[in-house]
């Protein structure tokens, strides 16, 4: 057994925190929480490569439920370190997913959705080479392969313009042409956007919450300088020795 196979969950973990020596807040410690769990199980799994499809999945998922991350520049650092403490190349899954999108995003829907149909035949080589991975015989599945198509749909031209609905619509049918399991796909993407909406709408709400706290501070501060500028000017003038006027 190789050392790496031999690491537990908590050795992730310490990994993480060492990595990462900031707190984080509480609305998003069960990203951080579920992302070192599913990234360990993953590196332990005989089938499974960390390919592009893979690299797309997990960026999509980690900046949709990082959104709104304070402060902003310990965000990308914090990718790091989830990816770090599982043995993983973080800058080089971001690389992966940013030359994926861009080069999906040369091309129509339609065309993108037929590529993935079958499998990446027919399609540029970096597009082909994405769904490589699907057909070898010991593919593992996760819900970040079905994350990774539905954002492939949405980085192609004219994606925009679709209703999320039936992007994840068409995500479901390529993912059962691909040979993917069509009820798991339904599912991890069902749960996916559910689980989108709600974490937009906390962040939201932290952010007004957030928003109402510091106008509070502010009236608070404006009505201290306020008295104590009331104050100084209610106070009499002294005479010339130095005595208060009766």
């Amino acid at each position: 057994m190789s050392v790496s196979a031999s690491l537990t969950v908590a050795d992730s973990k310490r990994a993480f925190h060492s990595a990462f020596p900031h707190v984080i807040a509480p609305l998003y410690r069960r990203l951080v929480d579920e992302l070192l769990v599913e990234l360990h199980l993953l590196s332990h799994q005989q089938g499974f490569h960390a390919d592009g499809l893979f690299a797309v999945g997990l960026t999509q998922v980690f900046d949709s439920f990082s959104s709104g991350y304070r402060p902003e520049a310990q965000r990308e650092p914090l990718f790091n370190a989830l990816c770090a403490a599982n043995g993983f190349d973080g800058p080089a899954l971001r690389r992966q997913a940013e030359d994926a999108r861009s080069g999906v995003g040369h091309h129509s829907l339609e065309e993108v959705k037929g590529w993935l149909s079958n499998r990446g035949e027919g399609a540029p080589a970096l597009i082909a080479g994405l769904l490589q991975g699907v057909q070898r015989p010991d593919f593992h599945y996760s819900r970040l392969v079905a994350v990774g198509l539905l954002s492939l749909l949405q980085s192609a031209q004219g994606a925009e313009a679709i209703e999320p609905q039936a992007l994840r619509s068409a995500a479901h049918d390529i993912g059962e042409a691909m040979g993917l399991i069509k009820d798991r796909v339904d599912k991890d993407l069902s749960l996916y956007a559910g689980n989108i909406e709600k974490m937009s709408q906390a962040v939201e709400l932290m952010e007004e919450t957030v928003a109402a706290e510091r106008r509070r501070r502010e009236r608070a501060e404006q009505e201290r300088l306020g008295l104590a500028g009331s104050n100084t000017d209610a106070e009499p003038a002294a005479n010339s020795d130095g005595s208060t006027p009766a």
